[in-house]
Parts: structure tokens; sequence; C-alpha cells
């Protein structure tokens, strides 16, 4: 079997028993969802580069080191990663932001966009999706912004999302619903189109 043909957890094992074109294949496969988090939250591509950067140095080492159990799912566990990064570097740089604002949408929205645009057209569509979607997750309350985003970019569980954050289930599955009544509202409100033909 090609490795590339590999499941996530069965190339993090090659990789441990030294093959390095495992942990590349693995970077190639999550690298949209990964970076997209990222971005959603530090709304600075640059940035967001360097944060996806320093999370994959800190999943290589933490392989080498051992210190990655398969009771989850890979790419939810680089996404802790990445989160606990993001929210070190805004410790670091006092520009932690607080909102408080609840915002609700369809969660169809987060499946709409299609990634294999064929013209310059269709990526220039997608685009506009993709900000006007970022743009409505960022007037979220923080709470919320965090539960859309560790559901549909870090493919995590809700029971995954309450340990991540501290909070009971329902608490999570709360914040989603909020959350996707407040952009549904929004997206009302700004008479937006978020569909891709």
């Amino acid at each position: 079997m090609k490795t590339k043909n590999l499941k996530d957890r069965e190339l993090v094992k090659e990789f441990i028993s030294g093959n390095q074109s495992s942990i590349e294949i693995l970077v190639k496969r999550h690298k949209d969802r990964v970076f997209t988090y990222i971005l959603f939250i530090v709304k600075n591509e640059e940035l967001a580069e360097d944060i996806f950067q320093e999370t994959f140095i800190k999943v290589i080492k933490s392989l080498r080191r051992g210190k990655y159990n398969e009771r989850g799912v890979f790419v939810s566990w680089v996404i802790r990663i990445a989160h606990n990064l993001i929210i070190d570097y805004f410790r670091k740089s006092k520009k932690m932001k607080m909102y408080s604002n609840d915002e609700d949408p369809k969660i169809d929205i987060f499946n709409s966009q299609r990634f294999s645009g064929q013209t310059i057209e269709d990526d220039i569509v997608q685009d506009q999706i993709a900000s006007d979607i970022r743009n409505l997750v960022h007037e979220l309350s923080e709470e919320q912004k965090q539960v859309v985003l560790l559901r549909h970019f870090g493919e995590m569980s809700f029971k995954e999302i309450a340990e991540q954050t501290g909070v009971s289930i329902n608490t999570a599955l709360g914040r989603m619903r909020y959350a996707l009544i407040n952009l549904r509202k929004l997206i009302e409100k700004k008479k937006l189109d978020l569909t891709y033909m």
C-alpha cells in the first residue's frame, strides 16, 4: 500500500518509526483545515502562516517525544496545538480580545463552498464566500466563535470541545445552537448570499 493512502494513525506510526515522508503527507492532508482555523482567529495571513509552521514544528517534536495518543482524531489534536499557540501569541502580545455577541447561521454554510474552482470567477466567488463567513464568525462572542471553529474546522466532537474549553457538553451544545441562530440572523440582516453554484 502506498504511504499516501494510509490513515492518519498509520502515518503517525510510520513517522515515529523513522519514515520522514509520512509527516509531509499529514501536513499536506490537513493544511487547509488547520490554516483556515488559524486564519479565522488571527485575521492576518502572515501571522497565520507563522502559527501554522509553529504548530507543525510542535507536532513533530511531540510525536518524536511520544506525546501523542491515538484516543482522538489526529487533526483535532493538531487543531488543539494550534489553538494553544494562538492563545499564547495573544497573551504575549496583550491583544487578547473578548467578544460578547451571539451569531447563528445554518450549518450548511460551512459546507457550501466547493474547493475545486475551475475558473478565476469561481475562485473569486469562493474567496468572497469565505470572507463573508469569516466576517460573520468574527461577530460571534468569543465562546461561540471558539465552538464553531473547533467543530467545523477542527472536526472535534462536542465531547472534545467541552474538554478543550473546560465546559460541559451541554454548554458547548448551547453555545453552538446560539451561534447558529445568531449567524442566521446576521445573514438575513446583511442579505448575504452564501451559495455557490
